[in-house]
């Protein structure tokens, strides 16, 4: 008889916590497109109810200095996308929709951040609107996402559409493969992620669900659009649909994560790419109060946008950060969840912003956020609760955002080495920049018109 060992039991034994450990934590990125700042009910809105995303703010924290770094949807997402701020590598436009054109588009020589996470074993998702360059060599299939469904320009048809060739029309894409046109894409969205996060119940994910609601064309169902009846305004009624049909389709999210048991280890963003247009959806249909300004502008209403982090058991739940954050900083986030150390090759603008979310560091994230458009036709930076306003060739405009959020007492006149040292600050960082490297719409448009470029929110 041979004698009895107890070592392959000490070793089983030794095993069984690293076989149930649980994965690393997952990231869901959620994108409204157009969003007013104050069209959520955290927010306060009265007219819009959004039950999912109040719930969503109950659940983590309303960052209520959340920034992008652009008034307008591309170059915020490419910033989001590769945690730099755009104009590091000309990406300062909107592109225009060539799919044979490689120079219109997120420049390739950047590595985006689902390319860094794959190295980690994180599987990958994009669900939604891409608008990053329309090239084969630019699809998010071949930028680091392992599964990929939605969209590749810059915006689309809701309802009732059929393919065309047009940006707005053309057919849906899964994997690189054309698919037909659902019966209402929010919807599909949702679904589609839901999909995801039920595949990959057993794995850490990333996952970046980019809504093209509330942005136009406004195509909520009938049913959801007789729920607004009070809603005078038609544009408006049209808008607040489309973002309770967006707010619907988060909430199928979230049931997911829940009904997989996975809420608990999922950090969870949300924010809008801009702010509202105050144009180009009607002059009533956003409500960006109590800022200054909308879409395409660098006042409040342009950069700061409803913005939520949640993340259940760790993070805290039903409170206000105060300290300035960026959709840069999902980036930096994502990664440090994920193991893999921050690129060095070249400058990064994101921070991980756990440790300042739960109170290890009491600093704010960002000493100084920037920002550019038009390849200087303004700049802006803030510091602590100062905003500089620098318009091209007209005298900087100086704020106290703790005292004036809504950017109406311009304070330049009495605070001269304000604008002088962040006039200083500005012209740093300018020289870290490169001009932009493709036209986008804005040179399209001025071709048309045959008239000098001008930036050109969309």
């Amino acid at each position: 008889m041979k004698p009895f060992s107890l070592i392959p039991l000490i070793l089983t034994a030794l095993a069984l916590p690293a076989l149930s450990a649980e994965p690393k934590p997952n990231v869901l990125v959620i994108v409204s497109d157009d969003q007013g700042y104050a069209d959520a009910g955290f927010n306060g809105s009265k007219d819009i109810p959004t039950p999912n995303l109040d719930g969503l703010a109950k659940s983590g924290l309303r960052c209520t200095s959340g920034y992008v770094t652009h008034p307008f949807c591309s170059p915020t997402r490419a910033a989001l996308m590769t945690g730099r701020y755009q104009q590091r590598f000309g990406h300062e436009n909107n592109p225009v929709y060539q799919p044979g054109n490689a120079s219109e588009g997120l420049p390739l020589s950047e590595k985006l951040l689902p390319s860094y996470l794959a190295t980690a074993g994180v599987k990958t998702g994009w669900v939604g609107k891409w608008h990053l360059g329309a090239t084969p060599e630019h699809a998010p299939w071949k930028r680091g996402f392992s599964e990929t469904f939605g969209f590749i320009g810059g915006g689309h048809q809701f309802l009732d559409w059929k393919p065309k060739d047009n940006e707005y029309t053309i057919l849906l894409v899964r994997d690189g493969e054309s698919v037909e046109v659902p019966e209402h894409l929010t919807a599909r969205f949702g679904e589609e992620a839901s999909g995801f996060i039920k595949r990959h119940a057993s794995e850490p994910w990333f996952l970046y669900l980019a809504f093209n609601a509330p942005h136009t064309p406004h195509q909520p169902t009938a049913e959801e659009l007789a729920k607004f009846s009070g809603i005078q305004d038609p544009q408006r009624r049209q808008y607040a649909a489309q973002i309770s049909l967006m707010d619907q389709a988060i909430g199928q999210v979230l049931q997911q994560l829940d009904a997989t048991g996975q809420r608990q280890r999922t950090l969870i963003f949300f924010f809008s790419d801009n702010g509202g247009p105050l144009v180009a959806n009607g002059p009533s249909a956003p409500d960006n109060t109590p800022l200054r300004g909308g879409k395409g502008q660098l006042y409040e209403g342009g950069v700061r946008v409803p913005f939520l982090i949640s993340w259940p058991g760790t993070l805290p739940a039903g409170k206000d950060y105060d300290s300035p954050v960026s959709s840069l900083d999902v980036f930096a986030t994502s990664l440090a969840l994920a193991g893999v150390p921050m690129p060095t090759d070249v400058p990064h603008d994101s921070v991980n912003l756990i440790p300042f979310l739960k109170g290890e560091t009491k600093a704010a994230p960002h000493p100084r956020l920037f920002w550019r458009v038009g390849g200087g036709q303004a700049h802006a930076v803030r510091e602590g609760n100062w905003k500089l306003i620098r318009p091209k060739a007209k005298p900087a405009e100086l704020y106290d955002l703790a005292t004036d959020v809504g950017e109406s007492k311009d304070q330049s006149a009495t605070q001269p080495e304000v604008v002088a040292r962040l006039s200083a600050e500005l012209d740093a960082w300018d020289k870290e920049l490169i001009a932009p490297v493709f036209g986008g719409l804005a040179a399209q448009r001025a071709k048309a018109a045959k008239k000098p470029a001008a930036q050109a929110p969309r």
